[in-house]
């Protein structure tokens, strides 16, 4: 029994430590990510959107070879996109996840304390909508968007709101073929990169290195004891890395039998996206005087050794993906588009159901 009481002091303690630093702010979104690195070169990059509302979501394949403008007024940034991408839009206004050919993905996750400050006099500038793209387009490895990041960061523009009318802040997390991973993070107008292959889970609310340290607490309990179980940023963090180091890094044989083929890669596939279950919010939830408490409108899962993008629908049955070596990502081909956001049903391997279609219309920033 007294066992029990310090379980929960302790509890108590950390609820009030992450509210204390912002956690509780009264914002729309929630989200979880998480990074798989197992046997035979496998990684895989699962991501939960949790929102408090339908984001008109749609999937869309764009070859290399894009002209981009960043969006921002006269001084924006201008590049051509080096590689093809898959990616799943928001509000049909940017991009929110997503994978390029390189197996290099980019997801983005609300951040309520975001602060891009004022750019430099002169300085290229970018709209926030078009960060995650900017990314997928011109990385390979996240080594190299790091160093280039940290020589020249991007200097963003997010006057507009969201088109459900909240503020748009995020942060972004970025990973590779290679398992290497990075957090970027703009706080009090400067970018803070936390970059190496231990930042394999991110969350929301509080900053990064807030929430490090909450789950280092957890970590000194152990999740056989006790884990937190609400569905807020810091709980959601503890649970996603403790089942992330609990579960098969290699092949599992009480059930590979079932897996299809019997390959270990569907089988981290199909632990990475149990992962994203166990940690979503269920669809329809809302706390009342906290909605930073979203339901899980949908997850991803990135199989970046074979280039298989999986997408998960909460309100669908089905899950379903994209086989990369079915796409053409040529610069003379078209972009193009699935259709989801209107219930359309799919299973299975999808890349034949895309249209070619106009360019996504990137939301500016004025």
């Amino acid at each position: 029994m007294r066992t029990g009481k310090r379980m929960l002091l302790l509890a108590a303690w950390v609820a009030g430590l992450a509210g204390g630093t912002g956690f509780m702010m009264q914002e729309a979104g929630a989200c979880t990510r998480i990074l798989y690195v197992g046997d035979r070169n496998m990684v895989a990059t699962g991501r939960n959107m949790d929102w408090n509302e339908d984001m008109m979501s749609n999937l869309w394949v764009f070859p290399r070879g894009i002209r981009r403008n960043g969006l921002a007024g006269p001084n924006s940034l201008d590049w051509q996109s080096r590689y093809g991408s898959v990616i799943v839009s928001g509000y049909e206004a940017g991009s929110t996840d997503g994978m390029n050919e390189k197996g290099f993905v980019a997801n983005l996750l609300f951040l309520a304390e975001s602060d891009y400050g004022k750019p430099p006099e002169n300085a290229k500038v970018l709209s926030l909508s078009l960060w995650l793209q900017y990314f997928l387009d011109n990385y390979a490895t996240v080594d190299e968007a790091v160093r280039a990041q940290r020589q020249n960061p991007l200097h963003l523009i997010s006057s507009k709101p969201i088109p459900n009318g909240k503020e748009s802040k995020v942060h972004l997390s970025i990973s590779d073929a290679t398992g290497d991973s990075a957090i970027f993070e703009y706080i009090d107008g400067k970018l803070v990169i936390h970059h190496g292959r231990e930042y394999t889970v991110m969350t929301n609310s509080p900053v990064y290195s807030e929430q490090l340290a909450i789950n280092t607490y957890w970590q000194d309990i152990g999740g056989t004891v006790f884990l937190p179980g609400t569905n807020r940023s810091a709980d959601r963090f503890a649970r996603a890395s403790f089942f992330l180091e609990a579960v098969p890094r290699k092949l599992a044989p009480n059930y590979i039998r079932s897996v299809p083929g019997q390959k270990y890669d569907y089988q981290a596939v199909a632990e990475v996206l149990s992962i994203n279950r166990a940690v979503s919010v269920p669809l329809g939830i809302t706390t009342p005087g906290k909605p930073n408490i979203a339901s899980t409108i949908w997850r991803t899962v990135s199989d970046q050794k074979n280039r298989i993008y999986y997408f998960d629908s909460a309100t669908r049955p089905n899950t379903f993906w994209v086989a990369f070596d079915k796409l053409d990502f040529d610069r003379n081909a078209p972009v193009r588009k699935l259709t989801i956001q209107n219930g359309e049903v799919y299973s299975g391997e999808v890349s034949g159901y895309f249209r070619p279609s106009e360019p996504l219309k990137f939301m500016d920033a004025l």
